[in-house]
């Protein structure tokens, strides 16, 4: 039921933000332009986001910490600052329009969505204060961010090129191969045998003679006598583990070394390698789009929240 509260979230600052409220001053663990946050405000947002990652992966864990806390603390104080200097406002009826965005999407009522809230450890009326300050943040950053960004179509297409196995698209082979079947009740003598076999043929392969012709003659697969061995276009997943890692280390015209499988011994020769079409630009155009655009706008958000910090006079006190 996560996904009520992270409906309308903001790309970067994913915290929970605190309802205003007079409170015990404990202690100042910043000064933002004249504006404080308190040791009680940082000792909160340490223990929610302490929460919040009980159960997330270590990857995820790795470098939490109070100072990160208090940095995001300086970011959101700044961010505020930034809306109340900007007079960006959302008002009740859209806070109240986007609550019932959320009902519809998750297929709620009213009560459930308060049930689900309770779960949570939040009121109705402290989720409302958080998504209107989240929609602010977001109208905020679509002013000074998202409006600046623009994503060409050969930025797309260039993507597009770079990351074509994204969308599909695979590498296909077709070759030929001689197989030897080994009898496994046969024993190590039996595995000498099929070597000693495999082995001759194998140099009459590399020598240059007609790989089909000798397909034609040695490989116990009988479909080989009509076809040459040749085992026609397939892809790497198509395959024997240990058959695909060596077609894929050949290059055209290439014959293998001697190939162990569960089924017998194997010489392969790799006649083409290609690309598979994969799905086609148009198809993938848009999400290919949105992707760079989420991309641009939190490298320039990210910019832009520096460039907040170097006009701002911050002071950090907490030294703990």
């Amino acid at each position: 039921m996560a996904k009520i509260l992270t409906g309308i979230t903001l790309l970067v600052l994913a915290c929970s933000p605190a309802l205003a409220r007079a409170e015990v001053l404990s202690g100042v663990a910043a000064i933002v332009n004249d504006e404080i946050i308190t040791t009680h405000e940082a000792d909160k947002e340490y223990q929610q986001l302490l929460k919040d990652l009980d159960k997330a992966p270590a990857a995820e864990k790795m470098g939490f910490s109070r100072k990160v806390v208090l940095d995001r603390l300086v970011d959101k104080k700044l961010i505020e600052q930034k809306i109340r200097e900007l007079d960006i406002k959302v008002s009740d009826d859209e806070v109240r329009a986007s609550v019932e965005d959320v009902k519809k999407q998750n297929n709620l009522t009213q009560e459930q969505l308060e049930a689900a809230l309770t779960r949570q450890g939040l009121t109705f009326d402290k989720y409302k204060v958080q998504l209107k300050e989240q929609m602010e943040r977001l109208r905020l950053m679509s002013q000074e961010v998202r409006s600046k960004i623009q994503v060409g179509e050969k930025d797309v297409r260039d993507y597009y090129e770079a990351h074509r196995k994204d969308y599909g698209q695979e590498e296909v082979f077709r070759a030929r191969q001689i197989f030897f079947k080994i009898d496994k009740s046969g024993g190590a003598a039996e595995m000498v045998r099929v070597e000693g076999i495999a082995s001759k043929v194998l140099a009459e392969a590399k020598s240059g003679k007609d790989f089909a012709q000798l397909a034609m003659t040695y490989s116990n697969d009988p479909s080989a006598a009509k076809n040459g061995g040749d085992l026609g276009t397939f892809k790497r997943g198509d395959m024997l583990p240990e058959l695909a890692e060596t077609v894929a280390n050949l290059k055209p015209g290439e014959v293998s070394a001697l190939v162990l499988s569960p089924a017998g011994m194997h010489i392969i020769k790799l006649e083409e390698k290609s690309l598979s079409q994969g799905k086609p630009f148009e198809e993938v155009k848009a999400d290919i789009e949105d992707l760079l655009y989420k991309k641009k706008s939190d490298e320039r958000f990210s910019q832009w929240v520096k460039d907040l910090h170097a006009s701002a006079a911050i002071e950090i006190k907490e030294t703990k």
